[in-house]
């Protein structure tokens, strides 16, 4: 082999920038705040630079100046200063860069170097994965897209953590809970209420909502999407699988535009009440929402994976909506075992949760037992064809109406009922659980806070 030919196959990687890096750390105390979410000590090629970018990080994380003093102090209490090469290669270090003013820059070249060495590894166990001829080809073809998402994130997390560190990001998390208190820990859901109970939809959490046909499980959803996008800014992925994409737009525009659905069906918008202004209003505000819809009528959870990985990458998705989740394929060949089938899927969801660090609201059926009690409001064990839905949940909430409800006749209904809803935080794996009070509008098809619903003119027919 030629001197050129095992150069080619040298990891990459630039030790200059890297010492680079790390002497202009030492010289400027507050280099570290600018590249600490940029660079991480896996991305560093040098076993010696690691140590001592460890060392740095655990100075920063003490409150302690970053300098040769502190530096050398620290190396020696750890018994690791001669590891390193002694003050010598210290010295060397500060001595190679005159100004921190290009930290930044020599960050972004170590990080771009860690990740073609990932790219490599990744490439390497793909590689190997094709040759797995007795596994089927959707687990390999899924385990060989994680690697490459995993990849395409800032850094990959080691399999194990030290809590030390875990103990640090704690107490800033509860001294950061503790300076802002009375602010959301989590995704504001638009809905006042259920923001106080929840704290908002938290990172990785799984949430089944769940209701019976037509009360307004798909409605609530929107709702909770449309208000996420547009008064956070946030990004939201909505798959729906049982109605078209059409159908949802057409929900969402009446419900942000305050005009009744049917009313826009059936061309009976009136230009004198200021219908169509509303609509272009509402037009303008959700253009500039970040709502994706993918409407495929028939999705496993691999598919689903798949795009919302996409999505992620693409537009760094805050909230993920499934409509429902009885409508998805399991990726096995379970035969009539459907509730194997959904325990797949409801594991899946969660993982896709965990994976991208977002809340996923997933919408769920209940089974006809729930109508034999008058009132029939839903309970965990309702929930159709599968226990491992409400293991796997960190949430579990159902809608109820009692104008949806079956047991009663439309005599039995008083105003109130026809507009009132019920929503049951029956599981709250890291908080309280609860009921909250909501209005329905049913012309608009849509669900409100019940203390300002008066708030919004009803819609003319």
């Amino acid at each position: 082999m030629t001197e050129e030919q095992t150069i080619a196959k040298m990891p990459p990687q630039n030790i200059e920038a890297e010492e680079n890096l790390l002497g202009s750390l030492l010289i400027d105390k507050d280099a570290i705040i600018k590249i600490s979410d940029i660079v991480h000590t896996a991305d560093f090629y040098k076993d010696v630079n690691k140590i001592l970018y460890e060392t740095v990080q655990d100075l920063f994380a003490k409150h302690e100046p970053i300098d040769i003093v502190t530096l050398t102090n620290r190396l020696e209490e750890k018994k690791q200063l001669q590891v390193v090469g002694g003050r010598s290669y210290l010295a060397k270090l500060c001595n190679s860069v005159g100004a921190s003013s290009h930290v930044t820059h020599y960050a972004n070249i170590v990080q771009r170097k860690a990740t073609l060495r990932r790219l490599i590894n990744a490439a390497s166990e793909i590689h190997e994965l094709g040759y797995k001829e007795e596994e089927e080809i959707d687990k390999l073809l899924d385990l060989s897209e994680q690697k490459l998402f995993g990849v395409s994130q800032k850094y990959l997390k080691n399999a194990f953590v030290p809590i030390d560190s875990l103990l640090n990001e704690a107490f800033a998390r509860i001294d950061e809970l503790h300076k802002h208190s009375g602010q959301l820990r989590g995704l504001s859901t638009g809905f006042n209420d259920l923001d106080n109970l929840l704290s908002g939809f938290q990172k990785s959490d799984l949430i089944i909502l769940a209701a019976r046909p037509s009360v307004g499980k798909t409605s609530f959803a929107l709702d909770i999407a449309r208000k996420v996008a547009i008064r956070n800014k946030s990004n939201v992925g909505i798959f729906s699988l049982e109605m078209s994409k059409e159908q949802l737009v057409d929900r969402i525009l009446c419900a942000q535009a305050g005009i009744g659905l049917w009313k826009m069906r059936a061309g009976k918008l009136k230009s004198e009440s200021d219908d169509f202004s509303k609509i272009a209003n509402a037009m303008g505000e959700l253009s500039e929402a970040n709502i994706h819809i993918d409407d495929a009528s028939s999705s496993n959870i691999m598919d689903i994976r798949t795009k919302a990985r996409r999505l992620q990458m693409e537009k760094n998705l805050d909230l993920l909506v499934i409509d429902y989740l009885q409508l998805m394929e399991g990726r096995g060949k379970y035969g009539d075992n459907r509730v194997q089938e959904v325990s797949e899927i409801s594991r899946g969801l969660k993982g896709i949760a965990r994976e991208l660090d977002i809340p996923v609201i997933a919408l769920s059926q209940l089974s006809r037992v729930v109508e034999q009690s008058k009132p029939a409001i839903p309970k965990l064990s309702h929930l159709r064809e599968s226990g491992s839905i409400e293991q796997d949940a960190d949430i579990v909430a159902f809608i109820y109406r009692r104008a949806a409800d079956r047991n009663y006749q439309e005599e039995d209904l008083s105003d109130e009922d026809r507009n009132s809803a019920e929503l049951y935080i029956a599981k709250h794996r890291n908080g309280p659980t609860g009921k909250i009070n909501l209005y329905f509008n049913s012309d608009l098809v849509s669900f409100q806070d019940l203390d300002n619903h008066h708030a919004e003119a009803p819609p003319e027919f």
